[in-house]
């Protein structure tokens, strides 16, 4: 989910979806008795084929997600009602490939990353002999009206820049960049100024978020530890591709300070949200058994401590968001598929 989070869905799912329109009503689901305690009143929002990386708008009306609906062979933006999925609507070009879109400018406009300037196609896919690995896709950030009309574009790197989320005073979009040869977590204006760049040890650092109070973010994090580890991480760089499956979650100052490492669980532990008290973080994991394919939602204190398992589905769970009154949580899972691997968008309320 790309170098996104997507990446993980992609190597899940085998299905593509068609649909499109007002979109299908929300089906409820049940929950499982683990779930109980956290999750209540589970909605299914989309209906088949590769739906992730839903995020709220402002207001908690409506969500903006990535998807291969409508025949596509990769990920295109879509906005609908965060109630049902009714209204369904592309807000992104059609053209190239797109990730990580945004709400901002209280939902009158929309970010995203997308590779059209480079390519009205379809990136190619890495080599499949190589195992599972990204693509680094040439990604660049833009900005939209809610509606797709008025784009601008916000950065010209022609290199992966994606991941972007936004700050709670609505001024800093954070993001993940290869633009200086690593790939690197930075920070600039919501108009594509003041770029700055937060970190700078060897390895990759991405999908972060900000606290509630804008203070800290969380992020996902894999630094090479040795000489062989380094080279080898460098030598897949120089063909725009990386190896994500060993990743922990990180938090630091929002100005790039104090950067610490939360887990220490092994295997891939990825797309990190802080809950609304800011004490605590949601995030996907497959530590239990990093050769499977199943993912589950955990929390986490900001400290490490305290780690307690969410989702107990034996199919993928990942990229938890709260709404902002932090009522609910949205996330994408393969749970209720009609047919094998498909990932769709639910949300349920959250129980604390």
């Amino acid at each position: 989910m790309r170098l996104t989070t997507n990446a993980f869905v992609a190597l899940l799912c085998a299905a593509c979806a068609r649909g499109g329109g007002r979109g299908a009503p929300a089906t409820a689901v049940a929950t499982e008795p683990a779930e109980s305690r956290h999750l209540a009143n589970v909605r299914q929002l989309t209906h088949g084929g590769e739906n992730a990386e839903a995020y709220f708008s402002a207001s908690g009306r409506e969500l903006i997600f990535q998807s291969t609906r409508d025949g596509r062979a990769c990920d295109q933006q879509y906005v609908m009602r965060a109630s049902d999925g009714s209204h369904l609507r592309r807000v992104s070009t059609g053209a190239g490939k797109t990730t990580c879109g945004y709400f901002f400018a209280g939902d009158r406009r929309i970010f995203f990353a997308s590779t059209h300037a480079a390519d009205t196609a379809c990136p190619r896919r890495p080599d499949p002999s190589r195992g599972y690995v990204w693509g680094l896709d040439p990604f660049d950030i833009y900005s939209a009206n809610a509606d797709g009309s008025g784009l601008r574009r916000l950065t010209h790197y022609g290199r992966y820049t994606a991941e972007g989320t936004l700050s709670p005073d609505g001024r800093t979009i954070v993001f993940t960049s290869l633009k200086d040869g690593d790939l690197d977590l930075y920070t600039m204006d919501v108009d594509g100024g003041n770029v700055r760049r937060l970190t700078s040890t060897p390895g990759y650092d991405g999908g972060a978020f900000f606290s509630p109070d804008g203070r800290r973010i969380v992020y996902r994090a894999w630094h090479p530890t040795d000489s062989a580890e380094l080279a080898q991480y460098r030598a897949l760089l120089a063909q725009n591709i990386v190896r994500p499956n060993r990743m922990e979650i990180w938090v630091m100052n929002a100005d790039g300070s104090g950067q610490t490492q939360v887990t220490r669980l092994g295997g891939a532990n990825f797309a990190p949200f802080f809950a609304p008290d800011g004490r605590r973080i949601v995030f996907s994991s497959n530590y239990r058994n990093p050769r499977s394919r199943n993912f589950d939602l955990y929390l986490v204190d900001a400290d490490g401590s305290h780690l307690e398992q969410v989702t107990t589905h034996p199919e993928f769970d990942g990229f938890p968001q709260f709404s902002p009154d932090g009522r609910r949580l949205v996330w994408a899972s393969n749970r209720g598929a009609a047919h094998p691997g498909e990932t769709n968008i639910f949300v349920a309320d959250w129980v604390p």
